[in-house]
């Protein structure tokens, strides 16, 4: 199905019910190969009097590197007979495989960012980095720290600009 360009709060509540079982980010490694993580936790909605998406990346994840070379990204909202790459995507790293190819993903060329698209996703989201930080480890909770950081792993957080946002023709039917 061909997809529509549709206002970026159109499906909110569709994007965000997905978070719990992974949606997929898309960027692009320095070498211009597109790569796909899967990501659980995010936000989206009004920041600085623009639509944003933010996500969490660690620094020690491929799409970390990915994301600090182009300065965007894609979040890519799956259909439910996705699941099995969206597991793939969250146990396998881009810096050893190409999971475009392994999970039999369409390369969907954005028309605002240099970073790609999961065509077979039913939404889609085009992002420009306006902001990022890290994490301050200080400032959490002790048992946010237990429970997410006990290894030292923290997040940066990016705060993407949504730009253009795309769905399938038939996704609210």
């Amino acid at each position: 199905m061909p997809k529509i360009e549709v206002a970026w709060d159109s499906y909110l509540n569709e994007t965000t019910d997905c978070l719990p079982d992974g949606l997929l980010l898309a960027s692009l490694d320095p070498g211009g190969k597109p790569n796909a993580m899967a990501i659980g936790w995010g936000s989206v909605g009004i920041v600085w009097s623009r639509p944003m998406f933010v996500v969490l990346v660690r620094h020690s994840r491929y799409t970390y590197e990915c994301i600090e070379a182009s300065g965007d990204f894609t979040v890519n909202v799956p259909s439910p007979d996705m699941a099995e790459a969206v597991e793939l995507c969250g146990t396998i790293s881009g810096r050893d495989h190409d999971k475009f190819a392994e999970c039999g993903f369409t390369v969907g060329q954005s028309q605002t960012i240099i970073s790609p698209y999961i065509d077979e996703c039913d939404l889609v989201y085009e992002c420009q980095v306006v902001q990022c930080t890290d994490v301050v480890p200080e400032n959490f909770a002790p048992e946010i720290i237990d429970d997410f950081y006990a290894g030292g792993d923290f997040h940066r957080i990016y705060f993407g600009e949504i730009l253009r946002t795309l769905a399938e023709e038939d996704f609210a039917d």
